[in-house]
């Protein structure tokens, strides 16, 4: 379904780019050099970090390799983010001036308000310790915001599609609420798909807070590997 999104914004709009949350900044030498044809697949997928699940969004990889797309490494580095969880989001500050030009710009803020209550609800209660996770979610936030802020300010009039885990984008919330806040001129569309067990009987006006488009899939259907 990515895919197929991909191509259509691709076919109505000639400048498109691609950026994923599977990719880390500081890999984009090593995404250019695949994309470009330089270095093999298997160097690729071993030096960019591959997640584990590359199988499943290689086509996106591959269909923009064939047809010339951009493809941005959006999402913080885990070394880095390991150091939020750890000590919390000044840490950063303390970084060589080398190890910042991959990180947006410091300091950062943390989202209060409806983002902090949602992930508090899903990890289940209040410590210090879920405050610096949160923290680490709001460094992949505005790590991601800039990302595509920065491919924008040098590419402009280009259409992106931004790929990422619900919970950073839907409600129009974590990277997304910061994207708006990063560049207020942007045009930005929510999309958000999951499995829902009302599939046969969709109750829209349940799910229509989560994006400006929504897709269900059927739970029922299992993923074969």
């Amino acid at each position: 379904m990515e895919l197929e999104i991909l191509k259509q914004i691709h076919l109505a709009y000639p400048k498109t780019a691609l950026s994923m949350e599977m990719f880390h900044t500081d890999v984009q030498p090593v995404i250019n050099e695949y994309l470009g044809g330089y270095i093999s697949e298997k160097n690729f997928t071993k030096e960019a970090r591959a997640w584990n699940n590359y199988k499943d969004y290689s086509p996106l990889i591959e269909y923009a390799k064939a047809n010339k797309i951009d493809v941005i490494g959006a999402n913080g580095a885990a070394r880095y983010s390991n150091m939020v969880s750890k000590s919390g989001l000044n840490v950063l500050n303390t970084l060589p001036k080398e190890s910042k030009a991959y990180l947006p710009p410091l300091p950062i803020d943390t989202a209060t308000g409806s983002y902090y209550n949602k992930f508090i609800k899903e990890l289940g209660g209040h410590n210090m310790g879920s405050m610096k996770i949160y923290q680490t979610q709001n460094f992949w936030d505005a790590t991601m915001a800039w990302s595509i802020v920065r491919y924008i300010k040098k590419h402009k009039g280009t259409k992106i599609l931004q790929l990422n885990g619900r919970f950073h984008s839907d409600e129009r919330l974590g990277t997304l609420a910061k994207l708006k806040s990063t560049s207020k001129k942007l045009t930005i569309s929510n999309l958000s798909c999951f499995p829902s067990a009302d599939f046969n009987n969709p109750e829209w006006e349940k799910h229509k807070h989560l994006g400006d488009y929504i897709i269900i899939t059927d739970p029922g259907v299992k993923k074969s590997f």
